[in-house]
């Protein structure tokens, strides 16, 4: 048993003090490792939230100031032993960081901003443990993907660097609510209680759902390549075959959805997203494509007011903010209003500037900024056209699948005035087929971007443009 204040006095040079001091360390050592370990994953130093205006949240997070001052007090009360990944060099090494994940008594993960680290190990645990993880955020946090459905601890976070107060307050919260979370089953293992035995019935069930899905995607793409009219007699001979409301599965009602969307009117596909299931009509993707539908059938503020309730409740996207840019494009169109066109290029630049690699926000950038004609829009039409063209030939590597990669890539190059990589795509289009590339509807904004540049470089453009009309099939 330690002596307290005696140890002052020995020296360094006597052998039994020696030994008092390694036997004291140890016997530290093996008491505090007695208690059970948390090991708590959680981005490190300083972060950006991303959280929408409005919400509550700071600009950024200081995590190192929020563990220090309250996650790991708050586990100390808990009555385990706070263990913090960046603490242990080992842990940066991915097997290290496996093993901690499995074997701690518990883990606390912090969601409060989308890090891929932090959901990542979030899997594992859930996988490798039936119980013993806990997730915590922010009040204002918005989870991610299916996370945002798991409970989760909640605590108040209303600026960068924690006070002392708000600190104490969330000790409290998450002293309190340890014990009753930490039994909780994963969802994983709410799926499959005996993994790694499994119900063999369940096995033969999920092959024929995966049989089922494998003949509805057939049928998807088969409805999807026809053209004209029988496009949209096979879209609603696929609705009436695989849903007639109630419960349906995700991926069915998704591609179900997309394709009423391509092959049949605005009205029809919003009609379906309306008959669909409460969580299915709620869930974000669901939410953008009706606010699109409702704009496409002429209702361009009532879709901009939902694209708005869209990202202030589920968080910012340039998906979201290139939807709101083309709603106020329309209005433009429609009104000519000079304010309407300021919006759509404040929309989709704000798009553009959320992520580089989606080229939907960036690719309409270019002729709004040539038809403003502002002080500095030549050059930002510019950096518009070259941020499109590499995010489309990125997405071309990736092998993407998207059916408006080839027309927003044509278009980017007229956009840019690279005649030389219009002819080329040019050639492609007449390799492929006008189809291939949506030329049809492609076509008029690359002859507008053709007009918006002076000799010699509108000529050459629009001897492409005449080119490129010539491929499509007689009316």
């Amino acid at each position: 048993m330690r002596v307290a204040g005696k140890q002052k006095h020995k020296s360094l040079a006597d052998p039994i003090y020696i030994i008092y001091t390694i036997y004291t360390f140890y016997y530290d050592r093996i008491c505090g490792m007695v208690r059970p370990i948390c090991f708590m994953i959680m981005p490190y130093a300083t972060k950006v939230t991303g959280a929408a205006a409005g919400s509550g949240a700071p600009d950024k997070v200081n995590f190192d100031r929020l563990w220090d001052a309250a996650l790991r007090p708050a586990i100390d009360q808990a009555g385990y032993e706070p263990v913090r990944a960046n603490e242990d060099i080992g842990a940066l090494i991915i097997e290290e960081m496996i093993e901690r994940l499995a074997i701690s008594d518990l883990v606390l993960a912090d969601v409060s901003i989308p890090n891929g680290n932090v959901y990542y190990e979030v899997g594992i645990r859930h996988a490798a443990q039936k119980s013993g993880c806990i997730m915590t955020a922010a009040d204002w946090a918005k989870p991610l993907f299916d996370v945002n459905q798991m409970r989760q601890i909640r605590y108040p976070l209303p600026a960068e660097s924690i006070s002392d107060e708000t600190a104490a307050e969330i000790i409290k919260i998450v002293t309190a609510a340890i014990p009753v979370m930490s039994a909780g089953d994963s969802p994983f293992y709410q799926v499959f209680p005996k993994y790694p035995n499994y119900d063999p019935a369940r096995a033969t069930a999920f092959r024929q759902s995966l049989e089922d899905l494998s003949r509805f995607q057939a049928d998807i793409i088969a409805a999807r390549s026809a053209t004209g009219e029988q496009c949209r007699i096979r879209a609603l001979e696929l609705r009436k075959r695989y849903y007639s409301g109630g419960p349906v599965q995700k991926a069915v009602a998704i591609e179900l959805l997309y394709t009423l969307r391509d092959c049949t009117d605005w009205d029809t596909t919003r009609q379906f997203i309306d008959t669909l299931p409460d969580d299915l009509r709620n869930s974000a993707l669901v939410k953008e494509q009706r606010a699109l539908a409702l704009s496409k059938s002429g209702d361009h503020d009532t879709a901009i007011g939902a694209l708005r309730e869209l990202i202030l409740n589920s968080g910012d996207s340039s998906e979201r903010r290139g939807l709101l840019g083309g709603r106020y494009k329309k209005k433009w169109a429609a009104s000519k209003n000079a304010a309407d066109l300021d919006r759509a290029i404040l929309e989709y630049e704000t798009g553009m500037k959320l992520d580089l690699n989606d080229y939907y926000p960036a690719s309409n950038l270019g002729r709004l900024y040539r038809t403003r004609k502002r002080k500095g829009d030549e050059d930002k039409a510019r950096i518009s056209a070259a941020v499109t063209l590499t995010a489309c030939e990125r997405a071309r590597l990736r092998k993407s699948e998207d059916e408006w990669l080839n027309p927003t890539l044509l278009g980017a190059a007229f956009d840019a005035g690279d005649a030389d990589k219009a002819q080329e795509l040019a050639e492609q289009v007449r390799t492929d087929g006008p189809s291939a590339w949506k030329l049809q509807t492609t076509l008029d904004d690359c002859k507008t971007s053709s007009g918006l540049y002076e000799e010699p470089r509108r000529g050459e453009l629009l001897k492409i443009v005449a080119m490129l009309e010539e491929m499509l099939p007689p009316l």
